[in-house]
């Protein structure tokens, strides 16, 4: 009897065990079932707007690929406009209250964001805690943030870097090591030297292009503004020291003079500049020229003869944002959280297809940047600028960086012309600025 008490038992314990088995199992793939299908059931339309179709607008298709292989039924529409066509479009739409036409999400540039969450309070999505801002360069995240609340996806960096011939160079004297971490004074010492022994200019020089003094001014964690958002010109012994240091490379005889884009890629694609100093996104323009393979090398940017500068700057770069309006914002924040901050291999595309150097860190462990290329003499080129991005000084750009540009540039010729002291000429563009931006 107790033998068949006990094969009861047990065979009720083993029909207990497979039931509670069967259960489980039943249960958890019904649980994957179901997320499979709520990831699958992601829906709707995401207006999209950016500009330059062979960068931004190629990259962020790229990204709508990606996105929609693991979420068919969203649909992604990507708007290409010219860059003031945008701004003028979202300023107009912003401003008037009219939600209709506004897209779901908008690249930004970054000079013109704090301009942008300041001037529309309420209208971009706050994603502070939708996307992890610790693995993204500092610098670009507190560019997009106010009040303690983060609004963009960083996207692009626009570190700053200075190619040079390495032919020129060495016909001067010098060797690579000879260029790292040096000071203007000492590029200017350089330039006199190629001049002399090569017939060369030391660099291209726009007079009236402002993006050579903003690298200068972030390399010290300064810009035309303080703290408060106040215009600071007049008194800025960074500035101050950015536009001496501008002002001597433009009188001393090292630099030849260009005006707007076209004229500066002829001058270092046509061999007669030695060096360029610009943003990682000029790579693609310096190797448009593939006969000057082999001869071009880069190095960390100069630095000003300032307590606390850095032989590391910026130059440029743009950012992602969500429209708070969006009918589909939580669609929109997913897709660009998966994307630009997760998808460690659509970085190693975008920087082979397009150039683009992003500001997720993690992504520069990646094989595509540690390549070395032919075109550089054999130096992992991305690999260095990735180091030089993690040492810019991160600053608040403020919402007139153009308007101060404009301002102090205009005063330029007076400037050299020694019509104007640099002291005078900054006191007057700071008079100007405040009464243009009451």
């Amino acid at each position: 009897m107790k033998k068949v008490i006990s094969l009861l038992l047990i065979s009720v314990m083993l029909f207990s065990t497979t039931s509670c088995g069967k259960k489980a199992d039943e249960s958890a793939s019904k649980s994957d079932k179901e997320g499979t299908e709520t990831q699958a059931e992601k829906s709707g339309k995401l207006t999209i707007w950016a500009w330059d179709p062979n960068f931004n607008v190629a990259i962020m298709n790229e990204a709508k690929t990606r996105y929609q292989k693991d979420n068919p039924k969203v649909e992604i529409e990507v708007v290409d406009l010219a860059k003031a066509d945008l701004e003028q479009k979202l300023h107009t739409n912003l401003a008037s209250g009219v939600k209709e036409g506004l897209p779901d999400i908008v690249l930004i540039e970054d000079y013109n964001a704090q301009k942008f969450l300041k001037s529309y309070p309420g209208a971009f999505a706050d994603l502070t805690n939708k996307i992890n801002y610790k693995d993204f360069a500092d610098y670009k995240v507190s560019l997009m943030t106010l009040d303690g609340k983060t609004y963009g996806v960083p996207f692009d960096s626009g570190v700053a870097g200075l190619f040079y011939r390495t032919d020129y160079l060495e016909q001067a004297g010098y060797k690579p090591e000879d260029l790292n971490n040096i000071t203007w004074d000492k590029f200017i010492e350089i330039g006199k030297k190629v001049k002399e022994k090569t017939g060369k200019a030391m660099i291209g020089i726009d007079p009236n292009d402002g993006g050579f003094i903003r690298i200068m001014l972030q390399s010290a964690g300064q810009w035309y503004f303080d703290k408060d958002g106040n215009p600071n010109l007049a008194n800025n012994a960074v500035l101050k020291e950015a536009l001496k240091v501008f002002k001597t490379i433009y009188n001393s005889g090292i630099a030849k003079v260009t005006n707007g884009w076209d004229e500066g890629c002829k001058a270092f694609n046509s061999g007669d500049v030695a060096s360029v100093i610009s943003g990682v996104w000029m790579t693609g323009s310096i190797k448009a020229e593939a006969s000057q393979s082999g001869k071009w090398r880069v190095a960390p940017i100069p630095r000003l003869n300032i307590e606390g500068s850095v032989n590391a700057s910026n130059l440029g770069g743009s950012s992602w944002y969500v429209l708070d309006s969006s009918k589909n914002k939580d669609v929109a924040i997913d897709f660009l959280n998966s994307i630009y901050a997760k998808d460690n291999d659509f970085y190693q595309k975008i920087l082979v297809s397009n150039g683009a150097v992003g500001t997720y860190i993690p992504a520069q462990s990646g094989s595509a940047y540690s390549q070395p290329d032919e075109f550089f003499s054999g130096q992992k080129v991305y690999s260095d600028f990735s180091e030089w991005m993690k040492k810019i000084p991160p600053i608040n750009y403020g919402q007139y960086t153009y308007e101060a540009d404009s301002a102090i540039f205009a005063l330029m010729p007076d400037i050299f012309s020694n019509k104007l002291s640099v002291d005078d000429a900054l006191k007057k563009a700071e008079d100007q600025l405040k009464n243009q931006i009451k």
